[in-house]
């Protein structure tokens, strides 16, 4: 290696250990010492002085430790890195977390959760309380878990139940707002006009298509067949039942809504609907009626809600709780003989007793709503939810109301086509049927079996159309 010293003066040496480098003389040493100065003393110490520190001297003893402070493991090498990197996320001293442990306060949800993912099995417990050597040479994990469980035997029986505690409230909350929800979704059902026009709608036409047949007379439809309504097409192809019978019944509330115009006007002032076009008659009772039908679903908030809840979550959550309650009653037990201090058993003890009220008053709430909610299923359709949980019945209506408010959709855009037609003069291109074409040429099939019931019950109701 060379370098130019500012005198013009070259310097080469030979890079080979540092125990064989000798300075041939007290000013080649002085040089040395110069060039060197050159460099950033920071950077040469942090490229090399690490590997000039490791590296082994050919003096030393080769079999000699070169760790003699090595930590010792008793975990699983992965088990205590987790564990490790888990302890120093806690964010607290070891104090603070044997004191809240002890006293069953004073640790959050978030802290809870940690320690109960460094829970050690029995063996683990085992293994590690009984090690006997020096406590300063366990490793991180290790001493974390030695020091927790020997001031506290049942620290981790302690933090399940706070975390059970915990996450105890926003379940139960949980679980009352179902059940509200589901009571008033059966009320909605029960309640809501809207619906009932539909359904008494499909049950007419269902029987006017099948009119001289056995199942010509039904007193209901099969509800689980709603879904189908929009696959069922007309003969020409162009419509299907679904959207004709919601064509139909907007169309009723809207000559509802005129006649009740009528009534309240003045009569020396008759309303325009005498003069106009029947054409232009229909449009109008049909732009009165959409807003009655559409957005069905805003009139059953809670029927879609329900729709969406998981009928075996529901059924088993407070049976869940109740037995989290039993088995926490007999961790405490366990807390009460460790000697550790009595706030602990009497914080616990007194949560378990207002839980235990609690769960059995919402448990004969569940049952009552589930009745209401069976005999809901029942009243729509006998028997035909057997074999099924009865939560299905909220999913059919949500989907129906959605194929009702796509039939509105389709309804305003032919509304909307006519309107500009008769503007310009020419005709609608659409493959479907025009407004009048719903009342004269649109015709059906029979309908399949599976859309009415002679057996179940449904409601009559008076209809101006």
């Amino acid at each position: 290696m060379t370098d130019e010293t500012g005198d013009g003066r070259s310097y080469q040496w030979a890079i080979t250990s540092a125990s064989s480098f000798r300075a041939s003389n007290s000013e080649d040493l002085t040089l040395i010492v110069n060039v060197c100065d050159r460099y950033n003393g920071d950077m040469m110490e942090a490229l090399f002085g690490d590997v000039a520190k490791e590296r082994k001297s050919p003096n030393r003893n080769p079999g000699k430790e070169t760790n003699p402070a090595a930590k010792i493991s008793i975990l699983d090498s992965r088990r205590s890195q987790n564990i490790a990197i888990l302890v120093r996320a806690l964010g607290i001293s070891r104090k603070e977390l044997i004191d809240g442990v002890s006293e069953g306060k004073g640790l959050d949800l978030e802290t809870l959760e940690k320690l109960t993912r460094m829970s050690p099995t029995r063996e683990e417990k085992i293994q590690i309380l009984a090690f006997d050597g020096d406590v300063g040479k366990l490793a991180d994990a290790e001493s974390f878990l030695y020091h927790l469980l020997k001031a506290v035997p049942t620290a981790f029986t302690r933090v399940n139940a706070m975390v059970f505690r915990y996450t105890y409230g926003s379940e139960i909350q949980n679980l009352k707002d179902s059940l509200r929800m589901l009571d008033s979704a059966c009320n909605e059902l029960r309640d809501c006009a809207v619906f009932w026009k539909l359904l008494e709608a499909i049950l007419k036409a269902g029987n006017r298509l099948n009119v001289g047949t056995a199942r010509g007379d039904a007193k209901a439809l099969n509800v689980t067949a709603l879904h189908k309504l929009s696959g069922y097409k007309s003969a020409d192809g162009k419509t299907t039942l679904l959207r004709f019978v919601v064509h139909q019944v907007v169309r009723n509330e809207g000559k509802r809504c005129v006649m009740k115009r009528v009534r309240h006007s003045s009569q020396t002032n008759p309303t325009s609907v005498d003069v106009i076009s029947k054409e232009e008659r229909e449009k109008e009772f049909l732009r009165l009626g959409l807003p009655v039908i559409e957005r069905s679903g805003s009139k059953l908030p809670n029927v879609l809600k329900s729709a969406s809840i998981n009928y075996d979550t529901l059924s088993n959550i407070s049976t869940t709780m109740g037995s989290q309650v039993a088995e926490t009653r007999q961790h405490m037990l366990q807390c009460g003989a460790d000697g550790g201090r009595e706030e602990f058993i009497k914080e616990m003890k007194e949560f378990l007793q207002e839980a235990d009220v609690e769960i059995k008053a919402v448990q004969e709430e569940q049952a009552k709503v589930m009745e209401l909610v069976k005999k809901t299923t029942q009243y729509y359709q006998s028997g035909a939810f057997k074999d099924k949980h009865p939560l299905q019945l909220f999913s059919i209506v949500r989907d129906f109301l959605s194929m009702v408010d796509k039939a509105c959709i389709d309804i305003t855009r032919i509304l909307q086509q006519e309107k500009g037609n008769s503007k310009s003069g020419g005709a609608s291109s659409s493959s479907s049927p025009s407004l009048d074409e719903f009342r004269t040429r649109v015709r059906f099939r029979s309908l399949p079996d599976h859309f009415l019931s002679v057996n179940s019950k449904v409601c009559d109701s008076d209809d101006d159309g």
